[in-house]
Parts: C-alpha cells; structure tokens; sequence
C-alpha cells in the first residue's frame, strides 16, 4: 500500500456529473483528472459503468464516497467495502475519499451530513474505522472536512479534532476549502488558524467550489463559481504545503458555457503548479 509520500500528482480536475459527461470527454487536453460519486457506481448495471470505463480511457479517475458515514455507530458495511474495493481496483485509483462526518438519514434520501461531538475518544474510534476501511479497500483513503449549520460546545476545535483522528490513522487529508470558509465565517473562527493547527503533510486533495454562504449559515452547495475568498484560501494552502491534486465541484446549476467551468480548472492549475516549480528549484 503506498504512503501518502509516494501517491502521484494529478494536476487539476473537475468533478464529474452525468450532466457534463460529454463536455469532460470532450476536453480531455484540459482536464487532468476526474472525480466521481462512489455511490453511483458501486453496484450500477446499467450504462454508467460503460460512462465509468470512456472516462477511464481518458483520465485518472478518484472515487469520493457520500455514504460511508463514518462517524455512525456500529462498523462500516462490509458489503459497502466490498464493492468499494472491487471499484477502487477496477479504476486503478490513486486513492479514494469519504467525508468526516456522519450522514443524518431523512424520509425523501440519504439525508445530509452531521458533524461530530469533537473529543479524543470520539477522533480515536473514527481513527480505528478509518484503518478499517482503507484495510478493508487496500487503496490509501482520504478523509474530507465537512460545512455544518450548527457548531454544539465540545472539548475540541474541528480543526485539532481532525489532527487527532489523523494522528491516530494512516489517513491522508482532503481538505474543502469551501466548506472552511462556511464554517469560519459561520462559526467565528480565523480560517488561517484553521490552517495552522491541521495537519498540512498529510494533505493530498483539495475541493474548490461555490454557493459557501457568508451570513452564518455553512451552505456548502457547490452550485456557484468559486468566490475569490476560496480562492485566496488557495494560495494560502500552496504557499504552506505541496498539494498533489485539486479539484473544481459543481453539483447542480452548471453554466451554459461549459469554458466557465474549465477556466475554474485552469486557474486551479496555475496556483498550484506556479507552487509545485518553485519547490523544485529550492
């Protein structure tokens, strides 16, 4: 299994939804990666796998779970993992990706995530899952900062609560910018701060997206351009720590002109390769 040391720079990418197959196909020079929902594909028999196997010819490909829930009582489904891992394999994935948190069940769907009580004893059980599941898979696993409306008392800041369950795992960071800028400007906290208490030498992956709300609501809708303060945050990350892939999200309200998005990827590139050239010549 490889550490997060070795894992391979993918460059810039988008993330995929059935709505933009077509024009990410079609702009493969311009797009160095992709990322695809777990859940659509892990037990599809239809015609998403043959989308999944046109993308492979033309991509990297990195599977981002919704719905492993790791922070739910009980251990993760082995029938889940299973299939994870058969996915994992067939993609060749670098790595894959959940979010830390677990997901509040409701009537009309799989409901929406829930953060955490932040505590050592509750950061070392969701460590003992995480080497669970990336045993389980056998790929390195990556665990992703959640946006979240309500911010209950507890011994811990999310962002040394993270630091714990990595300290207590092999896991690596994937870090969504968008949802810290929710979460500081909901919360009251210095994003920066943020920043320096996370462990920056274990982060491979970072999300960029809008619809981040700013008036003390975290909506992390990814359905708007990336807002410049996310993009600052950016070039905060790359001036501290090498960041081997980023990734644009759009989930819902895509532009009519699909070079929107792919100017979003661009500059995405350029702030992190700008970094990855000066490093090499240190």
């Amino acid at each position: 299994m490889s550490s997060l040391s070795t894992l391979p720079y993918l460059g810039s990418g988008l993330g995929h939804r059935g709505e933009l197959d077509e024009p990410i196909r079609s702009a493969a020079g311009k797009i160095d990666w992709v990322e695809v929902i777990s859940e659509e594909y892990l037990f599809a028999d239809d015609g998403r796998r043959e989308r999944l196997e046109r993308l492979r010819e033309l991509f990297p490909i990195v599977p981002h779970g919704a719905e492993l829930s790791i922070g739910s009582p009980g251990e993760p489904d082995p029938l889940y993992l299973d299939a994870l891992a058969r996915l994992v394999d067939e993609l060749d994935a670098p790595w894959f990706s959940d979010h830390l948190g677990y997901r509040c069940a409701e009537p009309s769907g799989p409901g929406a995530l829930m953060p955490l009580p932040r505590s050592r004893e509750v950061a070392r059980e969701l460590a003992a899952k995480a080497r669970t599941v990336q045993a389980a898979v056998g790929a390195p696993f990556l665990l992703e900062n959640i946006a979240y409306q309500v911010d209950l008392p507890a011994p811990m800041s999310e962002a040394d609560f993270v630091a714990e369950v990595l300290e207590h795992c092999e896991a690596g960071l994937l870090l969504d910018l968008a949802a810290l800028d929710a979460n500081a400007a909901g919360h009251g906290y210095d994003p920066l701060a943020y920043l320096d208490r996370v462990p920056l030498e274990r982060l491979v992956e970072v999300h960029l997206s809008g619809g981040a709300g700013r008036d003390g609501r975290a909506e992390d809708a990814r359905s708007r351009p990336v807002p410049e303060r996310v993009w600052a945050l950016l070039d905060e990350v790359v001036a501290r720590c090498p960041v081997p892939a980023v990734l644009i999200e759009r989930d819902r309200d895509f532009p009519e002109d699909f070079t929107d998005l792919l100017d979003e990827v661009e500059r995405a590139r350029q702030a992190h390769v700008r970094r990855r050239d000066e490093l090499m010549w240190v």
